[in-house]
């Protein structure tokens, strides 16, 4: 018999093209699309708000359209000193703001997001982000949300956007009694207890209430995160006095906080997408801080007539001095600030002597650039 005759291959064919037509005609599966709604502390204008839709984005793509995050600005849902206990609730899916913001619950807050003078232990941004990837910092960041305040949340740093300028004014300063002498928007927290100490009238609100308070008169300085991002809030339209130097916020790290309940639904390579992606923000931020910041200043000076100043020498040793007997003071009645403190003063002990020496070559190369001013 012939093998193109043979009856068992002709079914054996047979079946094999049935069984490939029922593979290309069978329906695609439908992914799971999961969605969260993340309440930021910045309104819409805050190139951070940009930032953090362009961290959703990346989400979104590398998920494959699985996993995606609507970014809402300030007020959308809450108030800004509000999103911690809503995402905890879940009222909202996430939040953005700073831990300082939560300095209320536990004065140990500011130490992760903005420790006042580096936490008086000389770090600068950069360091103190290392002693957060490197030298525990992370793991008590965590144990502040879980342990201390037993908040229902998964916490993520995203945005490093220090050093912090001392802030805007209407009328300039020279000394440290001419600020004593005005109502100064400051930060929440232990940072407005520093101010205080110095014999500041500080007071702290949301950056999206603060130009319409100085409109009002309500206030004569105020600082918020940087010349781009106040430059975008129209800071510059009330204020024309500029000082760039500022130790309350010598590092600023902004964090993205998800309902821990939605965090724990998601699959394991959604939540290592999340991490990634929140690392890849804290990159993408410093470079936009070192252009935007810059092309900020430069444009502030020249179309909106602003002044540019440097800080009053005599008001670094007095922050200096208060930040000291703030922090012993906090540490000598707050166990766990006292621990956190202890971890930043430890890795600062063995990191700011080689940084700082290292660092002393950019501040050479750039007393004899063309482009010093």
């Amino acid at each position: 018999m012939r093998q193109a005759d043979n009856p068992n291959r002709r079914r054996a064919l047979g079946a094999g093209v049935a069984a490939a037509g029922a593979l290309v005609a069978a329906p695609a599966i439908a992914q799971a699309v999961t969605r969260l709604k993340i309440q930021t502390a910045v309104p819409s204008s805050s190139i951070y708000f940009d930032l953090m839709k362009r961290m959703a984005e990346r989400v979104d793509k590398m998920s494959n359209g699985r996993l995606k995050m609507e970014m809402l600005p300030d007020g959308a849902v809450v108030a800004a000193f509000e999103i911690a206990d809503a995402v905890d609730k879940g009222v909202v899916d996430g939040g953005y703001a700073w831990t300082h913001y939560w300095s209320g619950k536990n004065t140990a807050a500011g130490l992760f997001s903005n420790p006042a003078a580096g936490g008086g232990t000389g770090m600068d941004q950069l360091s103190h982000v290392a002693w957060l990837y490197q030298g525990g910092g992370y793991a008590l960041f965590k144990k502040f949300y879980a342990d201390v305040l037993k908040l229902n949340v998964e916490p993520f740093m995203v945005q490093p956007m220090g050093p912090d300028p001392l802030g805007w004014f209407k009328a300039p300063i020279n000394s440290l009694d001419d600020m004593r002498k005005l109502k100064y928007r400051a930060p929440p927290g232990l940072v407005g207890e520093i101010f205080k100490e110095m014999g500041i009238n500080a007071v702290a609100m949301p950056g999206g209430e603060i130009v319409p308070a100085a409109q009002r008169g309500v206030l004569d300085a105020a600082e918020w995160i940087g010349p781009a991002d106040d430059m975008a809030l129209g800071f510059q339209n009330v204020f024309k006095h500029y000082y760039l130097q500022g130790l309350h916020q010598s590092t600023d790290v902004a964090e993205l906080i998800l309902n821990k309940a939605a965090w724990n639904k998601l699959p394991a390579d959604l939540k290592a997408i999340v991490e990634d992606a929140a690392m890849s923000s804290m990159t993408e931020t410093y470079t936009f801080n070192v252009y935007r910041n810059a092309l900020a200043v430069e444009k502030l000076k020249t179309e909106h007539k602003v002044a540019i100043h440097d800080t009053p020498r005599d008001i670094f040793p007095a922050f200096i001095k208060a930040t000291n007997v703030v922090y012993e003071r906090e540490a000598g009645k707050n166990p766990f600030f006292k621990e956190v403190l202890e971890s930043q003063r430890s890795f600062a002990k063995l990191v700011v002597p080689y940084w700082n020496k290292i660092n002393g070559l950019y501040y050479n190369l750039g007393i004899d650039s063309p482009n010093a001013k």
